[in-house]
C-alpha cells in the first residue's frame, strides 16, 4: 500500500484548513495543521513533510517571511511550497516567487486545482531529484558532488569542463552544436568563444578516454558538433 503524502498546511483559517484537511485526506495526502509561522517552522523542523502549503496573511511572521526562513535553513530548504492567499495581485505573487515559493493559488480557489498544483510541485521534485545524477555507460555524473567517474576512475575536471560534459550527458545520444553548447553554458564563470569548444572537448578527452584519438565517450559528427554515446562502456 502506497505511503500517503504529508502535507504542512500554515493557516490560521480554521474553517479553510479544516476543508483542505478533509478533502485532500481523501486523495491519500495527510495534513498537518499550523495556525502561525513559528509553530509550522517547528513543525517542519521536528518531522516528515513532502510539501508545504503556505498563507501569506499570517498572526506574527507572515508567509513571505516563513518563506524565507524555511529556505535558509539547509535540512528544509528543499522542500516544495505553495503560497495559498486572498492577496492575488502580481506584486505579491513575484514577491513570493523570488523568495523560493514553487506556486502560488490565490483564495478562494477549488481543491481540485490545489490537489493538481500539489501533484504538480511533487513530480518535478521527484524529476530534480532524478537529474542530480547523470548515468552514460559507464561514466556516472554526481551534480551535486560535481564529480565524475569513468570506469571506476575519478577524473579531476575544472568547472567549466564538468559543466560542458554536463550539457552533453543531459543530451546523450543527441548531436548538440558549437551553438548549441555554447548557448547551454551561458552564465558560467568562463565565457567562452565558438572554437573554445573544441579545445574544451578536446582535454575532456584526454580525461575521460583511454585512448583520446578514438574516443568511445564524446564523438565528433563532422560538420554538425559533438555527441556524448549513449551506449559507450
Amino acid at each position: 500500500m502506497p505511503t500517503a503524502t504529508a502535507a504542512l498546511l500554515i493557516d490560521d483559517d480554521a474553517r479553510l484548513a479544516a476543508l483542505v484537511k478533509e478533502y485532500l485526506g481523501r486523495h491519500e495526502i495527510d495534513v498537518t495543521v499550523a495556525a502561525d509561522g513559528e509553530r509550522g517552522l517547528s513543525l517542519l523542523r521536528r518531522g516528515h513533510v513532502d510539501v508545504v502549503l503556505l498563507d501569506v496573511m499570517l498572526p506574527g511572521a507572515d508567509g513571505f517571511e516563513v518563506c524565507r526562513r524555511l529556505r535558509a535553513t539547509p535540512e528544509i530548504a528543499a522542500l516544495p511550497v505553495i503560497m495559498l492567499t486572498a492577496r492575488g495581485d502580481d506584486v505579491d505573487k513575484i514577491v513570493g516567487l523570488e523568495l523560493g515559493a514553487d506556486d502560488y493559488l490565490a483564495k478562494p480557489f477549488n481543491p481540485r486545482e490545489l490537489l493538481a498544483r500539489i501533484h504538480a510541485v511533487l513530480r518535478r521534485g521527484r524529476a530534480t531529484a532524478r537529474r542530480n545524477r547523470l548515468s552514460v555507460g559507464r561514466l556516472e555524473i554526481d551534480l551535486d558532488a560535481r564529480e565524475v567517474s569513468v570506469a571506476g576512475r575519478r577524473p579531476l575536471l575544472t568547472a567549466y569542463e564538468f559543466e560542458l560534459l554536463a550539457v552533453l550527458a543531459r543530451a546523450a545520444g543527441r548531436v548538440l552544436s558549437r551553438e548549441q553548447l555554447l548557448d547551454a553554458l551561458k552564465g558560467s564563470a568562463y565565457e567562452p568563444f565558438d572554437r573554445s569548444i573544441d579545445v574544451h572537448i578536446s582535454k575532456l578527452r584526454g580525461k575521460l578516454e583511454a585512448n583520446p584519438k578514438e574516443p568511445r565517450y564524446i564523438k565528433t559528427v563532422r560538420g554538425a558538433g559533438y555527441v556524448l554515446a549513449r551506449d559507450a562502456d
